[in-house]
């Protein structure tokens, strides 16, 4: 497959380079644009602060842009939390799109849109501040109602950003059992 990977709010941090790996080394093709230029952050305040100076159009902006050489090839996009986010608007706009892997993150779902039983999977912690229970219900059918064929993957007691080494929510279990649901779904796309 031919991934799209887009980092979270922390920016182009160490545990997507890694996560990269991860997929390369399973026979993937990874591609991890920065969308913040080079700038991380560690915490999510900073991150969040830098997006809102940024803005929401410039970051899509450059997440299609990263993603235009590639997109005939039929994509598989994916992301964490806020790059989750962007990952989603984008393949629901792409019509060669291959599937969606949502790590930590969903997003509004545009109106009309339509996709052809797109395979869709989310791993979101259980809490999840930024992905709560009624949102997370409501975005499911919605996904459901446009077309895409959805799974979700729910952690207990995870932190937001569970798969990340270098943050305080990471739990190794969950980052683990992720990965090995994650790698299994994009070898069956």
């Amino acid at each position: 497959m031919n991934i799209m990977l887009f980092h979270s709010t922390h920016g182009l941090r160490p545990a997507v380079r890694e996560a990269a790996d991860r997929l390369r080394a399973a026979g993937h093709e990874v591609w991890t644009p920065d969308l913040f230029e080079g700038r991380t952050f560690d915490s999510v305040e900073e991150g969040m602060a830098f997006e809102d100076g940024v803005g929401k159009d410039e970051l899509l902006k450059r997440a299609v842009l990263a993603a235009a050489p590639y997109s005939e090839r039929g994509l598989v996009y994916a992301g964490f939390s806020l790059g989750a986010s962007i990952a989603q608007t984008l393949a629901l706009g792409d019509d060669k799109a291959r599937g969606l892997l949502l790590l930590h993150g969903t997003s509004d779902i545009a109106p009309g849109v339509h996709v052809d039983d797109l395979p869709v999977q989310l791993h979101v912690a259980e809490p999840d501040p930024f992905e709560t229970d009624d949102w997370l219900s409501a975005w499911y059918l919605q996904m459901g109602r446009i077309g895409a064929d959805v799974e979700v993957y729910r952690y207990a007691g995870a932190g937001h950003l569970y798969t990340d080494p270098g943050l305080p929510d990471y739990d190794a279990e969950a980052a683990e059992a992720t990965w090995r649901v994650a790698l299994g779904f994009l070898e069956n796309l």
